[in-house]
């Protein structure tokens, strides 16, 4: 198996949860500057209640939170699948790299300038990777 392209995808999982970090790191003392008793807070309540009461730069940790729980998920299967089939040298391996340093980007954009038109760019840009990732998947999992 090669195992050198789960090195990217380890590496993200760690970025994520150093947004999860940011992202509680902000949002519970803008919380506590509203005045709202979490104690309190009514059953089945969710992050999104916090779209206009909180501030929108500390919702963005979290929105950017959320998008490393989605698309990501496909990268992690790819990852996996080109690594069993030993296809996780060469091309496929710089691919994942690319893929994780422009989401890391793309969460450092989106938590501090959020500025959508490079956002998308950046998304694009990894979803490429991504989908040339999934096309040698197939091709390695087939041939």
């Amino acid at each position: 198996m090669d195992t050198a392209i789960l090195a990217p995808a380890a590496v993200l999982v760690l970025w994520s949860l150093i947004m999860l970090f940011w992202m509680a790191g902000t949002r519970f003392p803008a919380i506590a500057k509203t005045g709202t008793d979490l104690s309190k807070a009514k059953p089945g309540g969710r992050g999104s209640d916090l779209e206009g009461v909180i501030p929108d730069q500390v919702n963005w940790k979290s929105h950017n939170y959320t998008h490393l729980m989605e698309q990501p998920t496909l990268f992690y299967a790819t990852v996996v699948i080109l690594a069993i089939a030993d296809a996780g040298h060469g091309l496929n391996q710089y691919l994942a790299w690319a893929y994780v340093i422009i989401r890391i980007v793309h969460s450092i954009w989106q938590a501090t300038v959020n500025l959508v038109k490079f956002r998308l760019l950046l998304f694009i840009a990894s979803t490429i990777c991504l989908f040339i990732m999934a096309i040698n998947a197939v091709w390695a999992t087939l041939f």
